[in-house]
């Protein structure tokens, strides 16, 4: 019988589970790396991790590009929606040969939950003056538009037409717009912070060099937006956002029409 959510996935037996997650790694990301069909390297051992139990209604993946390695070029983490859609909570592609910055760790260790739960600043810092986003740890492998044709292709085999993603950071939710996505929830804040930085707007106000994250250039730069938003210029966490495409369509939207990356 035919699965169409992720709990019931997980219900089949584990060779089967591999195979329709494995629909959602990029082939662009295993010929970069030359990771063989088997995802093991060449002493056996695994590459490929996954958190997918009997029962459970979401998956963790996790796919290295050497065994051992700190970071994954792949971790995403998928859950199913109340009415059974796909639902796409976290999907990051880390750069293994790139500098590592430690935004999702303290000094000591405790983990910061990529700066939303505690922030190392010193770590943000360095990574913000080094080109990297809000919770980028190293820069990205630049294959998103592979990863959301994968993602399509995975969502059209459970027999879906739309599905849901959650930008955890501002710059995520441009990104997601200008790769066909729309709002379930938030567009409303999209357009407010896009009016708050503009012109005279309140949030231009804060953008007055008294932290590192609040540079004046960031009025115009979708990434140092990101920042100042991190940093807490709209006085509340970005929250509460929820976005949705259509397989192979494309809504349009653009909520920040005035600003380059």
């Amino acid at each position: 019988m035919a699965v169409s959510t992720i709990g019931g996935v997980n219900l089949l037996k584990e060779a089967e589970k591999i195979e329709i997650y494995t629909r959602l790694i990029p082939l662009e990301l295993l010929d970069r790396f030359n990771i063989p069909a088997t995802f093991k390297d060449k002493d056996g051992k695994p590459l490929l991790f996954f958190r997918f139990s009997p029962g459970s209604t979401d998956v963790e993946m996790k796919l290295f590009h050497q065994f051992d390695y700190p970071d994954p070029i792949l971790y995403g983490h998928l859950t199913d929606t109340l009415s059974r859609q796909i639902h796409v909570l976290l999907y990051i592609l880390n750069d293994p040969s790139a500098k590592r910055f430690d935004v999702d760790r303290m000094p000591d260790g405790q983990l910061t939950r990529f700066g939303t739960f505690k922030r190392n600043i010193a770590a943000e810092e360095a990574a913000m003056n080094e080109g990297l986003a809000p919770g980028q740890v190293r820069s990205g492998l630049r294959l998103l538009p592979a990863a959301i044709l994968k993602f399509e292709e995975f969502v059209h085999s459970l027999g879906h037409q739309v599905y849901f993603a959650e930008p955890l950071y501002y710059h995520n939710a441009i990104l997601f717009e200008r790769y066909g996505f729309s709002y379930q929830v938030g567009r409303r804040l999209m357009e407010r912070i896009e009016t708050g930085f503009s012109g005279n707007g309140d949030l231009n106000l804060i953008l007055n060099n008294s932290t590192p994250f609040r540079t004046l250039s960031a009025e115009h730069s979708v990434r140092l937006r990101s920042w100042a938003i991190h940093d807490g210029a709209l006085g509340e966490p970005f929250t509460n956002v929820t976005m949705f495409k259509h397989v192979g369509k494309s809504a349009g939207i653009n909520t920040c029409p005035s600003c380059d990356w």
